[in-house]
C-alpha cells in the first residue's frame, strides 16, 4: 500500500470482487453469463498478479537494459534494428526471454508451467 491510502489495499479490493464475482455471482449465473464472469475473473487475476510481481519486474527489466547500454525497449529494437546490437547475442535473448518469462508470469502462468525452461 502507497501513502496516504489506508486499507484496504488495491490488491485487497482486487481479490474481494474477485471472489464475490467467482463464490456469490457466478454460481447463480446462466451460461452466456457464466462465461462473461470467467473472464473478469480471469482478468482480475491478471490485474492482482500485476500489482504483485510489477514492481520487481519493473526493476529488473531496467537493470536488463541497462547492462546492455539501452535506455528502454525502444532503443534496444532500434538497435536490433540498425544491426548495432546483434539479436543472437546471448546477453540480447537473455533479455528478450527474460521479459517474455515476467510478461507471462502476469497474463497467463500456466504458459510457463508447460515449458519450464530457464533464461539464457
Amino acid at each position: 500500500m502507497a501513502a496516504p491510502h489506508d486499507n484496504p489495499t488495491a490488491a485487497e479490493l482486487v481479490q474481494a470482487v474477485r471472489d464475490w464475482l467467482a463464490d456469490d455471482v457466478g454460481p447463480s449465473e446462466r451460461p452466456p453469463n457464466r462465461f462473461h464472469l470467467r473472464v473478469a475473473t480471469n482478468v482480475l487475476d491478471i490485474v492482482q498478479r500485476e500489482i504483485a510481481l510489477g514492481p520487481q519486474h519493473e526493476v529488473a527489466h531496467r537493470e536488463r537494459l541497462q547492462a546492455l547500454g539501452m535506455p528502454d525497449d525502444r532503443a534496444l529494437a532500434d538497435a536490433i534494428r540498425s544491426g548495432d546490437v546483434d539479436y543472437r547475442d546471448a546477453e540480447v535473448r537473455a533479455l528478450v526471454w527474460d521479459s517474455v518469462v515476467d510478461k507471462l508470469s502476469v497474463a497467463n502462468p500456466r504458459y510457463l508451467e508447460r515449458n519450464p525452461r530457464q533464461s539464457g
